[in-house]
């Protein structure tokens, strides 16, 4: 089996190429976001000897963001989320908690409080149902601050919501008065 460090260095890989730059191993998506398996693993193959079947299902199965998926039959692959490319995942609309959470850094919480949450290059803000996730989202980009969103107000107001197979929940944006609360963890 490939180590830790092999794993995560070839999940940013798929992650690259799965969400952002296809193109950047000679892939393409359909309108879903799905490629065929056979065709990545050739592809990747081509820098990475190694690769194979067994290295792709290892490093689906062991993400602990969950980040890809396969259809059903193994044939097909695809990133859950957090696309730049132009994909729609077919999520359905879904009722969310009272309150959602986004980590970020301490350095951003000015243009947050500005302007809202934004999805910028994204398809959508990514928000999640637990602190402690929205803490290691945090710590990806410096000291983490905790955001607390009111979704149930932002329901009630007429924002749509949908959550990712991996349970990421996915929005538009979050304008500044649905947060409610900030916290250093």
């Amino acid at each position: 089996m490939i180590s830790e460090k092999e794993t995560t260095r070839l999940s940013k890989l798929l992650s690259l190429v799965l969400r952002h730059q296809p193109e950047a191993i000679g892939i393409s998506l359909d309108e879903h976001g799905w490629t065929d398996v056979k065709i990545l693993i050739d592809k990747i193959q081509q820098s990475e000897k190694a690769f194979n079947f067994d290295t792709l299902k290892h490093i689906v199965d062991t993400n602990a963001k969950k980040r890809f998926a396969f259809n059903d039959s193994f044939e097909s692959i695809r990133a859950n989320q957090g696309h730049s490319v132009d994909v729609e995942l077919g999520y359905a609309a879904a009722s969310p908690p009272q309150f959602l959470y986004h980590g970020t850094a301490l350095k951003n919480l000015d243009s947050i409080f500005a302007t809202g949450l934004v999805k910028r290059e994204r398809h959508h803000v990514h928000l999640s149902s637990e602190k402690d996730t929205a803490v290691k989202v945090g710590q990806r980009h410096g000291k983490p601050v905790v955001l607390e969103i009111d979704a149930a107000r932002m329901v009630l107001d007429g924002f749509a919501f949908c959550r990712s197979d991996n349970g990421v929940w996915l929005t538009d944006s979050v304008p500044p008065d649905y947060i409610v609360t900030s916290s250093n963890p």
